[in-house]
């Protein structure tokens, strides 16, 4: 995924193909056409360094996630559920709440929603993180890292941020299970393919670190100290 989010920024350095307007996610412009949308928007990127400080981010989260799940897993829900499912949560905040029309890009929302699975784990064997005498628990620490973002880094999506984050939660709490495709799914497609063999750093359903939606080991490692979040960006015409 980190190697499409670059593939489509070099894509779209010769202005010649609109590549914002085509995979953004936009509300209006959402319908059956081009419901492409609800899965390309992450991968589209304002500029370079937005590009940049998503991938940078996003890599050692998403690596961590592959190790558990395996790739073809990894891949099925990042270009499916995990993807869709806030994308069409935005939507409908958007669109039918706020009754607005912004239009959203860019890998962080991928990002909060890996820090918000990270959060649920970390609460489950460490929940509160202790600073002076004060306890906070430890699943709020996405949710400070998003008001930090929006604060600091101009047009920003809180909401969309949210909405990765809330999804993340949700998929920490084991409900993940439920989306991923079966395992003689990918068994089937991994010997057909003979993907060990192909590629490099393919994580195979028997390879995984943790096994499938297995509960990850007690760690006292507290969310902050995965890599920072970068924006998730409108489409406003702005210079971030």
């Amino acid at each position: 995924m980190v190697l499409a989010i670059i593939c489509f920024w070099l894509a779209s350095l010769p202005e010649v193909w609109d590549i914002k307007g085509w995979g953004s996610l936009i509300p209006d412009k959402i319908s059956f056409q081009t419901g492409y949308r609800l899965s390309t928007f992450p991968l589209i990127h304002l500029n370079v360094f937005h590009a940049f400080l998503n991938v940078v981010a996003l890599t050692p989260l998403l690596e961590r996630f592959e190790s558990e799940y395996g790739t073809l897993t990894t891949l099925a829900l990042f270009f499916g559920p995990l993807t869709t499912i806030p994308a069409i949560l935005y939507l409908f905040i958007e669109l039918v709440i706020i009754r607005g029309n912004t239009a959203i890009m860019g890998a962080s929302i991928w990002i909060f929603l890996l820090l918000g699975m990270e959060a649920i784990r970390t609460y489950k064997s460490n929940p509160y993180l202790v600073i002076a005498t004060h306890q906070i628990p430890t699943w709020t620490t996405p949710l400070l890292m998003i008001i930090l973002v929006a604060a600091l880094i101009p047009n920003t999506s809180l909401l969309g941020h949210l909405c990765g984050v809330s999804v993340g939660y949700f998929a920490g709490l084991g409900y993940v299970k439920f989306l991923a495709p079966p395992e003689w799914a990918l068994r089937w497609i991994e010997s057909k393919l003979n993907l060990l063999a192909i590629l490099p750093h393919y994580v195979s359903v028997d390879q995984k670190t943790y096994g499938r939606f297995g509960v990850l080991p007690s760690t006292n490692r507290a969310v902050g100290s995965a890599s920072a979040p970068t924006e998730l960006m409108n489409t406003t015409q702005r210079t971030s």
